[in-house]
């Protein structure tokens, strides 16, 4: 996913995603693009916030380190739009730091539709005009446009660059995370799951930026949603784990998977 010589060049407008609009950075350098979002959970416990409990630190401590330890999640995710917006329904490889799926507009043409796969640097796209509602478990073999994932002026990349952030190979360091403001929010309903909606950490822990992005964590750590507020868009950026069964990552043909 990191090649770009030999690719076919797109066609002048042929598709408007593969120069996204607007971007940031992944979680752990997005303070400085990203505003608090509200959430009010849907369930009847307590309301916040209030400072974490050791649990619950504990618990925000190991979420993405639960992701690294499953080695892949399944992910939907929801990328806001103005013109409609884009849904990537696909995988992440939290080892090999590599995410798959199918792009869906929504609200809009299909002419965003297509396969996406991408990594922390670089983003290939295979554009289909009938695109499936799944991608299929290996991608197909040509006609994929490669270009790096920008740091300026796409939502489409601040979504992929959040989500590929969501693992790591360590937990965050609990006692840290009340320092740096994270907080209890609430509790909520997401899927059957009982959870906690808590926020912070960004990836970094950065201290002041807690509060940035909200987590819906079950009562082992796991996490299940991830939403996230862009200054620059009224609608955030929604993250969903497991609403669709985990396929493992496959690299593009004839790209090697990043180190």
């Amino acid at each position: 996913m990191r090649i770009r010589q030999g690719l076919p060049r797109r066609a002048a407008g042929r598709r408007q995603w593969l120069r996204p609009r607007w971007a940031a950075a992944v979680i752990g350098i997005a303070a400085a693009a990203v505003v608090a979002f509200l959430v009010t959970g849907t369930g009847s416990g307590p309301t916040g916030p209030r400072a974490l409990t050791s649990d619950e630190a504990n618990r925000l401590a190991i979420t993405r380190f639960r992701n690294y330890q499953a080695g892949g999640r399944a992910v939907t995710i929801t990328v806001p739009s103005t013109a409609g917006g884009l849904v990537i329904t696909g995988s992440i490889d939290y080892r090999a730091k590599l995410g798959y799926g199918v792009v869906h507009g929504t609200g809009r043409d299909t002419s965003s539709d297509g396969l996406i796969e991408w990594t922390a640097a670089t983003v290939h796209v295979h554009p289909m005009a009938n695109a499936p509602a799944e991608a299929p478990a290996s991608p197909p073999g040509s006609d994929w446009y490669s270009r790096p994932l920008q740091t300026t002026g796409s939502a489409l990349d601040t979504s992929l660059a959040i989500a590929l952030s969501l693992g790591n190979d360590r937990p965050d360091n609990a006692a840290l995370l009340p320092q740096n403001g994270a907080t209890w929010t609430g509790q909520d309903q997401l899927d059957g799951h009982q959870v906690d909606v808590m926020t912070g950490p960004d990836a970094g822990a950065k201290p002041g930026t807690a509060g940035t992005v909200r987590y819906w964590i079950g009562s082992d750590g796991t996490m299940y949603r991830v939403q996230v507020k862009v200054a620059s868009e009224p609608q955030p950026v929604i993250i969903d784990f497991d609403t669709e069964k985990y396929v493992p990552v496959q690299p593009v043909p004839g790209v090697s998977p990043p180190p």
